[in-house]
């Protein structure tokens, strides 16, 4: 049984969020939809030393790891999958489309089709999630220790549509 404080938190996150704006690059597609959630992340990309193809070794990207935040408190969190988690709702995605970030230092904004789900909350009318006004987490070029983990920084808008 959730506590009042929890059903409080998830009750909110639910509010009106068809009186936001998603801000997406015009290739995404999403102008007709409507907004579920919008949470902002703070983490990191994690990257491992692996063999390239040419054989060289290279920072291959391995699985993110942030912290949902909205209204200034934590709502949830990212990782492997790519799959995201708010209160008792699960949704994985899988990558439909992909923009440039501003710079070469920021992770793409992506357009994600959600691939599955668990949970009856705040997520569960959700059928697309955006990664959007990326800062940080890029990391390329070649590194030292085969295996070597690196934590690259990034935030991120996540806004899941429906």
């Amino acid at each position: 049984m959730r506590s009042v404080s929890t059903t409080l938190a998830l009750a909110l996150l639910a509010a009106p969020a068809a009186a936001e704006t998603v801000s997406a690059p015009a290739a995404f597609g999403v102008a007709d939809r409507i907004a579920v959630l919008s949470v902002h992340a703070e983490g990191a990309q994690v990257y491992e030393c692996k063999p390239a193809p040419d054989g060289r070794l290279a920072w291959s990207f391995r699985e993110p790891i942030a912290t949902l935040i909205r209204d200034g408190k934590t709502v949830g969190r990212h990782f492997a999958g790519p799959s995201w988690q708010v209160g008792e709702d699960v949704v994985r995605g899988k990558l439909a489309a992909s923009a440039p970030g501003a710079t070469a230092a920021d992770i793409p904004w992506l357009k994600l089709d959600l691939a599955g789900r668990s949970g009856a909350g705040v997520l569960s009318g959700a059928t697309l999630v955006l990664r959007l006004s990326t800062h940080g987490g890029a990391l390329a070029g070649v590194c030292d220790t085969s295996g070597a983990l690196h934590a690259e920084p990034y935030s991120a808008d996540y806004v899941f549509l429906r």
